[in-house]
């Protein structure tokens, strides 16, 4: 099937009668391993659903790093791993904190009426504890402040201090403890506070946890994948087709950090104030640092209050010029659907079931012209991503949907 035919088929199925159930995970795949592969096949069996719909970042990370594969590769492997579609999340989402980079990611599933289940990975817990954990999140009542005021004021981070109030009101300790879990949580609360009836798929991991940067015999995570690159022990973590592919991985830390500085230095203080998180002073700190290495910057401005993750990603998108009154107008208004790839066989199944989306579908040029003006920007932010990461990672990339048959 070519693209045009999509494009044919996704503008005259809406008036197909039938209906998909549709699980929606959300992902990086940075990149797709064999834990991946796993838990797209568990979500699917658990959730019973007839598809699987990817909602993944695209060449920059939460993390605030780029991608070792483009985001079409990265699409392609996910549907050669079990996947029926993958949509890509736009980077002012993907380059954000955990809250917005859910908010976003749940504002496009939820679009789609046919997305019946969400599926994520997780340490611990099941359905009823995320759901308890997210309502008591969302609430925030006068205990929980009290308690995370006093742990602010007797110098605690904001995380810690967090942690402390959650358990204080009858959280479990587990759920916020994790990586993982607390990522869930964040999509947990993202559906309530959207009141959208998507029913939750924890799926519990399996091998090595999410910062684990060793490798291990079959089950390794990503970072661990991402650090040893130049490895013969990868091929036994990662499907067939991504080992083969893993040999043009973009893996030149040294020059995106340079590229990151570069920018940093020509930027000043009130646009990196623009930025998500880099507030209260942090900016200056930040920007005081310029002349230093990137890994000094990291490490001065690290606290117990400030996790280098955090200055990792506010100095990625200053790269990437994302700020956030940008992604809270994203936010609010209608925005598009972009697939990257797509399973071939069922296509037909499933661009009936997009057409139905609240969002237009982007698969060619001509589909901007119906966008409004906000998403119109939030695609040119995509752009512009997609051009920095070409240029850094001195690869080229087709923007056109992959059709997997």
């Amino acid at each position: 099937m070519s693209v045009s035919n999509a494009t044919i088929i996704y503008q005259f199925f809406p008036v197909v009668k039938f209906k998909m159930k549709i699980c929606a995970i959300i992902c990086e795949f940075n990149p797709f391993h064999n834990g991946h592969k796993y838990l797209l096949k568990h979500a699917r069996a658990l959730s019973d659903c007839t598809s699987v719909l990817c909602i993944m970042s695209g060449n920059f990370t939460q993390r605030g790093e780029a991608c070792v594969l483009d985001k079409y590769t990265r699409a392609k492997h996910a549907v050669l791993g079990g996947a029926d579609c993958v949509i890509e999340l736009p980077s002012a989402f993907a380059v954000s904190p955990a809250e917005v980079f859910a908010a976003g990611a749940v504002k496009l599933l939820s679009s789609v009426p046919e997305v019946t289940h969400i599926a994520f990975g997780c340490e611990n817990g099941n359905k009823e504890s995320y759901l308890k954990a997210a309502k008591i999140l969302l609430d925030e009542n006068e205990k929980f402040s009290a308690v995370l005021n006093r742990e602010l004021k007797n110098g605690e981070s904001y995380i810690t201090s967090y942690k402390t109030a959650f358990i204080d009101v009858g959280g479990e300790r587990e759920l916020v403890s994790k990586p993982n879990n607390i990522l869930a949580l964040e999509y947990v609360k993202a559906i309530l506070r959207l009141k959208k009836d998507i029913e939750i798929v924890p799926v519990k991991r399996s091998g090595a946890g999410y910062n684990d940067t060793e490798l291990h015999e079959n089950f390794s995570s990503a970072s661990a994948i991402r650090a040893n690159l130049n490895s013969d022990k990868i091929i036994e973590n990662v499907p067939d087709y991504v080992f083969k592919d893993l040999k043009y991985a973009f893996h030149d830390e040294k020059k995106f950090k340079n590229y990151l500085k570069l920018v940093l230095s020509r930027t000043s203080s009130k646009d990196l104030r623009r930025v998500y998180g880099a507030s209260e002073g942090l900016e200056n700190k930040i920007l005081n640092l310029a002349n230093a290495s990137f890994d000094e910057i990291i490490e001065k401005c690290t606290s117990r209050r400030y996790s280098s993750t955090r200055i990792r990603r506010i100095i990625c998108e200053n790269f990437l010029n994302l700020y956030q009154a940008d992604c809270e107008k994203f936010l609010a208004a209608d925005l598009y659907l972009k697939p990257l790839a797509i399973n071939g066989k069922i296509a037909d199944s499933l661009f009936a079931a997009l057409a139905k989306a609240n969002y237009p579908l982007v698969l060619k040029g001509r589909d901007r012209l119906n966008l409004g003006e906000t998403a119109l920007e939030c695609l040119k932010s995509d752009e512009f991503a997609d051009g920095q990461w070409q240029q850094i990672a001195g690869k080229t990339f087709e923007n056109k949907l992959i059709i997997l048959n």
